[in-house]
Order: C-alpha cells, then sequence, then structure tokens
C-alpha cells in the first residue's frame, strides 16, 4: 500500500530497524506488565489505525489521536477513574512505557511499507511521542490565572537501566500521571499541575525535544520542577545543574559524553541554579523520606585539569563535570529548563527534585526470579508520590 502523499513527501525510506528499547517488548515482564493493566490492546488498535490510513496526513491523525488517548488513559488509571484494566496496582507507570513502545514498533513496521520518506516517518515518531507522553496536552487554560489559580509544571522520566533489571518502575513518571491536571490546595490558594514525561535518551534531548516542549507553558507557569529517580531513601533538591555529559548508556544502550548541545553554544553558561525555595522545602515535614538541598557538585577549577568534587558548589570559572543530580539525564533536564528559563527572562521558581531510588520488597530483589510488583514496591511508590505532591504545595507556599 502506498498513500496519497508519499511523492510529495520525498523517496520512500529502507524499512527502519527495530530499536533497542522496541525489542525489550518480547520479553515475559513487558507482555505480563501490559497484559495485567489491559494495555496490551493499545499497539493492535493503533495498527488497525494505521492500516486504513491512506495519506501522511491520516496517518498523522492517527498517531496524534491514538497518542493522545494512551496518555489519558494511563492519567485516568492512576488516578482512579475508569476500569483498572488488571491487577497491577493503578499507580502504575509501567504501562504507559510498554504501550508507548508497542505502538512505536507498529508505527516503524507501517512506515516501511507505505512508500512514505524517512523524514515523514520522522515525523509521525514524533507526533506519536510528544501526543503519548503529555507534552502536546500541558495546557492551562484561559481562565485561571483570573481566578489565582497557579500554574505548575511538573515533569518525569520513563524507567531506565532496564537490561539490569526489565521490572523497573519510575516514580517519577508515577508522580507524572498522579499530579497531570490536578489542582493542589496551598496556604497561596489553589495549584493547578501540567505534567509531561520524558525519554532516556540522550539523542531526543539534542533534538530539543526538552526546549520544544517547555517553551510554549514556562511563560504561562508559576513554577517548575523536573524530576527524576535519583537516590536511595532520600529526596534531593539539586541546588546546581552542570553542562556536561557523562557518557552512562540510555535506554537505547548509546552513550554521551561532552558538552550538552544547546542551541546558541557560544552563551552556553557551565552551571545553571535552581530558584525553588530549597531551604522552605527541606524544612518542612513532607512525608518518610528526608529531604536535602544538595549542593555537591564536580568541577574542573579554572586553570586546571582534575575533576574536583565540590561540596558547598562550583567555583568561579570552573568547567562542569558533574551537577549535584549527576552527568546524566536528570542533571541534564534540569540544565535545559533552567537555561531556558533565564534565557527567557523568567522570574520564577524552578529547578529539579530527585526522588528516592524505587525498591522492591525483601525477597523480591531478583529480576530473574521475582515477581513484577509486590506490595513494598507498592508502597513506597506511592508514598514517593504522596512526598511529591506535599513538596509541589510547599514549593508554591515558600515561593
Amino acid at each position: 500500500m502506498t498513500p496519497s502523499g508519499a511523492t510529495a513527501a520525498g523517496p520512500a525510506a529502507a524499512a527502519p530497524a527495530v530499536t533497542v528499547e522496541e525489542r525489550r517488548l518480547d520479553g515475559a515482564v513487558p507482555r505480563q506488565i501490559l497484559d495485567d493493566s489491559g494495555f496490551d490492546e493499545v499497539a493492535p488498535e493503533f495498527a488497525k489505525s494505521l492500516r486504513g490510513a491512506g495519506s501522511y496526513a491520516q496517518a498523522e491523525r492517527a498517531a496524534v489521536r491514538h497518542g493522545e488517548r494512551l496518555w489519558q488513559r494511563a492519567v485516568d488509571r492512576a488516578q482512579g477513574r475508569g476500569p483498572a484494566g488488571g491487577e497491577l496496582s493503578r499507580d502504575d507507570d509501567r504501562p504507559l512505557y510498554w504501550a508507548r513502545l508497542g505502538m512505536t514498533r507498529e508505527l516503524r513496521a507501517w512506515h516501511a511499507e507505505s512508500g512514505l520518506s524517512e523524514a515523514a516517518g520522522v515525523r509521525l515518531l514524533e507526533r506519536l511521542e510528544r501526543a503519548s507522553r503529555g507534552q502536546d496536552s500541558m495546557d492551562f487554560g484561559g481562565a485561571d490565572r483570573a481566578k489565582g489559580v497557579k500554574r505548575i509544571v511538573v515533569t518525569g522520566f520513563d524507567p531506565f537501566t532496564l537490561d539490569r533489571d526489565i521490572r523497573i518502575s519510575n516514580p517519577s513518571g508515577a508522580v507524572a500521571l498522579a499530579l497531570d491536571g490536578t489542582v493542589i490546595p496551598t496556604a497561596d490558594g489553589p495549584a493547578r499541575v501540567e505534567t509531561a514525561v520524558f525519554p532516556v535518551r540522550w539523542g531526543d534531548f539534542a533534538d530539543g525535544m526538552v526546549e520544544r516542549a517547555l517553551r510554549r507553558v514556562l511563560p504561562r507557569a508559576d513554577l517548575f520542577m523536573t524530576v527524576s529517580q535519583g537516590r536511595v531513601g532520600r529526596i534531593d533538591v539539586e541546588r546546581y545543574n552542570g553542562a556536561w555529559r557523562g557518557g552512562f548508556g540510555d535506554n537505547e544502550n548509546l552513550s554521551e559524553t561532552g558538552l550538552v548541545p544547546v542551541k546558541d553554544p557560544a552563551t552556553q553558561p557551565q552551571w545553571t541554579r535552581t530558584t525553588l525555595p530549597y531551604a522552605g522545602i527541606v524544612a518542612a515535614g513532607t512525608g518518610r523520606f528526608p529531604v536535602y538541598d544538595n549542593t555537591s557538585v564536580t568541577e574542573i577549577p579554572a586553570g586546571g585539569t582534575a575533576p574536583v568534587v565540590r561540596p558547598d558548589g562550583p567555583t568561579p570559572g570552573s568547567a562542569a563535570r558533574a551537577g549535584g543530580g549527576g552527568d546524566y539525564l536528570s542533571n541534564e533536564i534540569a540544565y535545559r529548563a533552567t537555561l531556558l528559563r533565564d534565557r527567557l527572562g523568567l522570574e520564577i521558581p524552578g529547578g529539579h527534585v530527585h526522588t528516592p531510588v524505587l525498591e522492591f520488597g525483601p525477597g523480591n530483589t531478583n529480576p530473574a526470579t521475582g515477581t513484577v510488583s509486590d506490595p513494598v514496591f507498592v508502597q513506597n511508590r506511592l508514598d514517593i508520590t504522596a512526598q511529591l505532591r506535599t513538596i509541589v504545595r510547599v514549593a508554591v507556599e515558600e515561593s
């Protein structure tokens, strides 16, 4: 089948390879997660819609419609609306992740037979990714500010290190699903939260995904918070973010080392910093996990050649080698978001919060023999989500 519009879009591309992430779909754990949540039907329904597409425009509409539907379904499930679809805990972020990969794999297969250009296939994947991650639906509505409603942006991440343990869930993704579209009562009035999740892939960040998603909403926001999974047993408000990629493998098993690639590198700072009210957040009793103001960084001092750990932040003229949040994509989303804040001239609170590592219960730590979930695992994730909701409230009240 050759959809109309293939010629206009350019010559047909060779069949794209299934990605590293998509190949993991064939494992028993992803299949169980999809089956136990009812999300196993998502990719087949999308494939059926694609088969009925006779043009690029029709395929794009299908990608956006099904992507938005997946995001909303995951949000609704996390927030207790509609059927659970299975025995998997409602707050689980993993059905969204694995169902999206099923959709992208179906889209690649369809595109290989479509006659559309490689560029057209890339655009379709971009539309599907943005829609299914909530990035296109962050919208506060025109009347909120007039009603005195504070506008809050929160971002999370996909699961990662899946070759170490394919059962992994990311509490920051669960936080995003639990908070999207909700209104949090604060001492300063109601605060409405809009959220999105981001991939754990170096290439998407280099291509500007973070800036495209946030540029539209940050000028209308009163506060933003990027969130990711960090250290065991603690929450960190990261004071400083560094302009350095440390090379740890991403979800495609790709590694990148060097300066964070941004537009206008000539004006790129080595460091950005949080404007979240870290002292107030640390002092407040937000939940069971201790909260720290993390000021440590790794730098190459001005005139030096070797990395040095600085517990109290960077020194003048130094080159970044790790922010408080490290040198991976957690640090990078914080760097990009706060750099965007500064380049847009926005004087709003914003920065990064690291959640505790989400741990399985005793006796369920071996990925080869363990179950995909357990009561301790679920309770840990629920407690992290509840504490992050409280941290958002405190951040609003302390700003």
